[in-house]
């Protein structure tokens, strides 16, 4: 299985960073934040499987895409951008060597307001 980066997801969070839709948590708060099965159930049935989509950097282009199981390397909580969710990302991303969602997920953190 061979994840590959949501260019629509990387867009759409780069988006949101730059409008300040961000929450600068701790590195390793991200298992506490990441939206669990209920919600994403409840997400997709509101809003949509595009709008769930839109909110993880990583695809599988061999899984349907009309399902949860074809996005990976979810970075916030349908609400707003986490520097937890983007290093969780990144890290996992490289462990895995899904290297065009590592870099992507970098980027983003790059973007990310400085902390005071």
């Amino acid at each position: 299985m061979a994840i590959e980066l949501n260019d629509e997801a990387f867009i759409f969070a780069e988006g949101l960073i730059k409008s300040g839709r961000v929450v600068d948590d701790l590195h390793g708060e991200w298992g506490t934040i990441n939206p669990d099965a209920d919600q994403q159930d409840v997400y997709i049935e509101d809003k949509g499987i595009d709008a769930f989509a839109q909110w993880h950097l990583g695809i599988n282009p061999s899984a349907n895409p009309e399902t949860k199981s074809a996005y990976s390397f979810p970075f916030g909580d349908y609400k707003n951008v986490y520097r937890s969710g983007l290093i969780a990302a990144e890290e996992r991303a490289a462990q895995y060597g899904y290297e065009q969602v590592r870099a992507a997920a970098e980027e983003l953190l790059k973007l990310f307001p400085k902390s005071q």
